[in-house]
């Protein structure tokens, strides 16, 4: 090929890159709208509630009704007479989509925000978080579901009802982890019994850890690998224990170009 038909076609592609580019940078960028589609991630920053000193994450990876669950959580009770804390989680719904802050919410002024009084701020129970078997509001008492221990790492998928689906896509969802050390707890609040499920002390299932669902762009929860299940069943015999249940299509595009004319100047 002589040096202007080389040039006429260099000053041909410089005319409309538009033209030889347009369909591949749509094609890639309609594939990446079809695979992300109906698919959202959600992010919840646990922070403590009521003297507890943990903390956590949890990411919620959403398709449809299905969710993808991973979280950590550190710092809480550890032990009760003996056994291992099961710790009760849940997504709650149904109301403002926020965790209660202040003395406000404490209602009889025990210096605890119970379940209860809490529910204005973060709602019902939506779905229970628990390491197998039921996901219902039925089974959100169930220790012997319940993650266990003063730290654990939870992963699960399940499906979830339309009522927790939409909070969550509302961003009205809030992850409340619950169970408190009661000896942190004044004297009133130790001697009270749960708001819940009244044979059991007010400590056993008042809020923990709580945080709202929020978009994320996160691929994975922040403090290191997540394990399954994280639940255990030790200690269920003790007393207090209950039963309730673009850039791609141009570089493409380039190299194209440069393979034909390479091949024109041979």
């Amino acid at each position: 090929m002589t040096h202007a038909k080389r040039t006429t076609r260099i000053m041909a592609l410089a005319a409309a890159p538009a033209a030889l580019l347009a369909f591949p940078l749509a094609f890639t960028a309609s594939t990446a709208s079809a695979q992300s589609s109906g698919s959202a991630t959600y992010m919840a920053t646990l922070n403590p509630l009521n003297h507890a000193g943990g903390s956590g994450s949890l990411m919620l990876q959403l398709t449809g009704d299905k969710a993808v669950i991973t979280e950590n959580v550190h710092g809480l009770a550890t032990t009760f007479m003996g056994a291992a804390y099961p710790h009760v989680q849940h997504i709650h719904i149904g109301a403002a989509g926020t965790c209660p802050s202040g003395t406000s919410a404490d209602k009889n002024g025990d210096g605890v925000i119970s379940t209860t009084e809490g529910a204005p701020f973060y709602g019902g129970i939506g779905t229970t978080l628990s390491v197998s078997g039921d996901t219902s509001p039925a089974a959100g008492t169930d220790v012997k579901i319940a993650p266990s221990g003063g730290s654990f790492d939870y992963s699960r998928t399940i499906t979830l009802d339309s009522a927790t689906v939409s909070s969550i896509e509302s961003g009205k969802a809030v992850i409340v982890v619950h169970g408190l050390d009661p000896t942190t707890l004044s004297a009133q609040a130790q001697a009270e019994p749960s708001d819940l499920v009244p044979s059991l002390p007010l400590a056993a299932t008042s809020p923990a850890l709580c945080g709202p669902l929020q978009v994320s762009q996160m691929a994975a929860v922040p403090g290191g690998g997540v394990n399954t299940g994280g639940g255990g069943t030790s200690g269920l015999q003790q007393p207090w224990m209950f039963a309730a249940s673009a850039g791609l299509a141009a570089t493409a595009g380039g190299a194209l170009y440069l393979r034909r004319r390479n091949a024109d100047q041979k």
